[in-house]
């Protein structure tokens, strides 16, 4: 990303959106005023648009967007409040919700505003990707095949101007700008090469995840056949009582059980916001998965399954279990790590 691929030649980009940052945040300040002596009768289309959004999208180097005229695809009618060139952007009231129906409100009546917009750049030959907001909310929408499931990027407007993050501001005036859309070719924009780009990288790392499923299963499954005191499991597999098909599936398990744990701790939400430090510098010190991922890289392991108890604890504490004993250890219950005995032998 090069101030020249902004058509910013000549200047500082980190410069370019601070000065976007400090007129926007008289907009808001404005916008945040007009609703406050906006009649109950008014539904607030004007000023959310006026105050607002247009001003954002102005910064964000659309000029001032045009607005658009109903456009009509197998008989149906998409009433998109503003276009710039084959960028749709759909601009309605603060009060109204994105995923919500709302009777008589232009933009909103037949269909909520998030729906008008994904179904029209659906059925759209010359639209790829468009905006969508309301003031509080603001979404990136992409041509979406499925129907059953939403996909858009979202930037918390209310969130960031009110709280005053600039980081996030950043990030959206990279993502939004007027040249991220531009192209001869809908293909040929940037956000459509960054989303081949991701889809690329996410077909890797799917690739390299079950590379270290399979050699996790492997792992795990030899070391519980091993461990001396498993062996009623070991008997079970033996009988047939405990299939190997069955023992692959809740090996299964349970490697996704610790990632699931590995992600939720790398993103802090295992602990408690109110839980005291001593508490949790315990979990971190002694029974945080990021520990055992340390050691299992520096040390070779032994018999002893100190370590495998502890982590049965938290898996315990995190599904709620134990009466809230997780207070100890600054954990909360979050219900979706549920304990299971593995083969039936004492060990999850």
């Amino acid at each position: 990303m090069t101030p020249e691929s902004y058509h910013r030649p000549g200047e500082k980009l980190n410069e370019v959106v601070n000065r976007s940052w400090n007129v926007l945040q008289g907009a808001w300040t404005s916008f945040r005023a007009a609703q406050q002596s906006l009649p109950e009768s008014d539904l607030g289309t004007s000023i959310t648009r006026e105050r607002w959004l247009l001003p954002l999208f102005r910064e964000l180097d659309y000029g001032r967007l045009q607005t658009a005229t109903a456009v009509e695809i197998d008989g149906r009618s998409y009433p998109i409040s503003h276009g710039w060139e084959h960028v749709p952007v759909h601009l309605v009231s603060y009060k109204l919700e994105l995923d919500r129906r709302t009777p008589g409100a232009a933009g909103a009546a037949s269909a909520s505003p998030h729906s008008l917009l994904q179904v029209f750049l659906n059925r759209s030959e010359n639209n790829l990707w468009g905006f969508l907001s309301n003031g509080y909310k603001l979404r990136i929408l992409r041509d979406n095949a499925s129907l059953t499931r939403q996909a858009y990027v979202e930037f918390d407007l209310e969130a960031m101007m009110d709280g005053e993050v600039y980081s996030d501001f950043v990030l959206l005036w990279l993502l939004c700008h007027q040249s991220r859309v531009e192209g001869e070719k809908l293909s040929d924009c940037w956000l459509e090469k960054w989303m081949k780009v991701a889809e690329d990288q996410g077909t890797r790392a799917l690739d390299q995840l079950r590379d270290g499923v399979e050699a996790a299963i492997t792992a795990l499954g030899l070391g519980f056949l091993e461990y001396p005191a498993n062996h009623t499991m070991r008997d079970k597999l033996t009988s047939g009582e405990l299939s190997a098909q069955d023992y692959y599936r809740q090996l299964l398990r349970m490697v996704y059980r610790l990632l699931f744990l590995f992600v939720a701790e790398d993103r802090n939400l295992l602990l408690n916001p109110a839980a005291d430090t001593p508490a949790r510098e315990r979990y971190i010190d002694y029974y945080s998965t990021q520990r055992l991922r340390r050691m299992a890289e520096t040390f070779k392991g032994t018999r002893h399954p100190d370590l495998f108890e502890g982590l049965r604890l938290v898996m315990r504490l995190l599904s709620g279990d134990n009466n809230g004993a997780g207070a100890g250890l600054g954990t909360r219950a979050t219900g979706v790590v549920p304990v299971q005995r593995l083969g039936s032998s004492g060990r999850d």
